[in-house]
């Protein structure tokens, strides 16, 4: 991988990771244009790590919280905050976690086409926009319970489809059920931590089990450009949501899912 391509590539994934744009529709998009090769698992371990160490570092004190409150759980006690935040957390990543790991084989050989990713990049750009006009926005992310956990579960298992974005339909599903946008997007930013965890320990596993060629350099470059990007995505996200509101992300959305199946389709 040229550095250029790596650097370019590394800076995409921690900027789309969090912002509701689909990063797989920017991923496939920018090496078409460019004539790059896929960049290779190995490179996708290291953004995922990358991006995983942007979201503890950001939330660390929710971290700290949710730990304790996983402890509380394994104690059998549910009556604290930070208990049913950590219950939320493992209820919701259950769905996408057994369809990704029954359908992961399916998803890559028929669905990662133009098309699929054109179309739901587009899509879900359009229902987002629609929850954030009727949204009722009244709940805040620490009022989450187990049904919602389970809705927005069942939504980000659809983000297994290419183009979906897994925070787009997450911050989609949570504002559907009345979450202002600040509380939607913390809820999904908390919910990317498990669901990161998996991804990476799953693409780790594979880049052993085939031998994959790995770089040290790459992956150190990759791990901290995407980690500092996402760091950074995420504090711009939180601080603007509520002042400019989903429809500008919302209309980029349904411009390049048009540009995607114009182009590669």
């Amino acid at each position: 991988m040229i550095w250029y391509q790596l650097v370019v590539l590394a800076l995409l994934q921690g900027l789309t990771e969090f912002l509701p744009i689909s990063s797989s529709g920017h991923l496939i998009l920018v090496p078409y244009l460019s004539g790059w090769s896929d960049q290779g698992l190995a490179f996708d371990v290291a953004v995922h790590f990358g991006t995983l160490a942007a979201v503890l570092l950001y939330f660390r004190h929710d971290v700290r919280l949710l730990l304790n409150g996983s402890l509380e759980l394994t104690a059998g006690r549910t009556n604290s905050p930070e208990s049913r935040m950590a219950l939320a957390l493992i209820v919701a990543t259950i769905p996408a976690a057994l369809l990704g790991l029954v359908m992961h084989d399916f998803i890559v050989d028929h669905l990662r086409t133009a098309i699929v990713i054109g179309v739901t990049t587009a899509g879900f750009g359009v229902l987002l926009g629609a929850m954030d006009h009727f949204g009722r926005r009244q709940r805040e992310s620490s009022e989450v319970t187990l049904k919602d956990a389970v809705l927005v579960g069942l939504a980000q298992a659809l983000s297994l489809i290419p183009g979906t974005s897994r925070s787009g339909i997450t911050i989609t599903a949570a504002m559907a059920l009345g979450f202002t946008r600040t509380g939607a997007a913390r809820f999904s930013f908390l919910l990317s931590i498990p669901i990161i965890v998996l991804a990476a320990a799953f693409e780790t596993y594979r880049l052993i089990s085939t031998g994959s060629p790995v770089t040290p350099e790459v992956l150190l470059i990759a791990t901290g450009l995407s980690a500092v990007t996402a760091y950074l995505t995420i504090g711009f996200f939180l601080r603007v949501v509520d002042k400019i509101g989903l429809m500008p992300f919302a209309i980029y959305r349904v411009i390049l899912g048009i540009g995607i199946i114009y182009l590669l389709s």
